[in-house]
């Protein structure tokens, strides 16, 4: 059954939050998308964006007639204040507080928030975003409890009710590619795999059976991990064999 109203998805031009833009567009009459710009070693995430979205409109022309516009907000000043190995030439590595120095202090709170204040204007209550508690790595801003306690905050401070929808909050990275296979079928599989980016390093050199990336860091191991465990529940699955193309 299809809603009523305006979504906005906070798209980064990765496998998780391109599911959540599917999955919006299964609910919502109307989808906008935003995507943020905080000075991330991997800005090929946001290079491969428009690729994706021309992509999807074209293989599936029913969400093609509810996707609006698409909007990339410069957070630079996020990179300018954070000391990470995404906003920095720095090795990936545990902190002593116990969490991956992939970790950009505030950067969900702040997409959350901005979302919302885009929503304020375009008259969207509806927010979208890919945390998950299951693959996060820990991160804080990533839980269910974190999200929820930034609706009531956002919602009483700009007086509208507002609805952070957390789609992938509960399941794994292979359900996530199930759940892509159950929204649009194998070509949506296929659109993440080829289209998307989540490796940290922003590594576009190869494409692996999961998709393109470097293979080493957290956010390859993951998405590899979980695209395993899919096609294993799927025997007959054919894809497109590895190959090298040209960053």
């Amino acid at each position: 059954m299809i809603m009523e109203g305006t979504a906005i998805v906070m798209f980064s031009g990765g496998q998780d939050s391109a599911t959540c833009l599917a999955w919006a567009l299964s609910r919502f009459d109307h989808v906008e998308t935003i995507g943020f710009d905080y000075g991330q070693k991997h800005s090929v995430e946001l290079a491969v964006r428009e690729t994706f979205l021309g992509a999807l409109k074209e293989t599936y022309p029913e969400w093609a007639s509810r996707l609006g516009q698409d909007q990339l907000i410069d957070l630079s000043v996020l990179g300018e204040i954070s000391d990470t190995a995404l906003t920095r030439e720095r090795e990936i590595e545990m902190t002593d507080a116990g969490l991956p120095n992939t970790f950009v202090p505030g950067r969900n709170l702040l997409f959350l928030t901005v979302a919302a204040a885009v929503g304020y204007r375009r008259n969207a209550k509806h927010i979208v975003g890919g945390m998950c508690e299951t693959d996060y790595s820990g991160y804080p801003d990533c839980r269910d409890d974190t999200i929820k306690a930034l609706q009531v905050a956002v919602g009483l401070g700009m007086e509208k009710r507002y609805v952070f929808h957390t789609p992938l909050m509960w399941i794994d990275k292979a359900s996530t590619w199930d759940l892509a296979h159950e929204l649009g079928g194998a070509k949506l599989v296929e659109l993440i795999r080829h289209e998307t980016h989540t490796c940290y390093n922003g590594d576009r050199s190869t494409l692996h059976e999961w998709g393109y990336g470097c293979g080493e860091c957290p956010a390859c191991e993951l998405r590899s991990a979980g695209w395993s465990i899919f096609v294993d529940r799927k025997p007959n699955w054919s894809f497109e064999p590895s190959k090298q193309t040209e960053q």
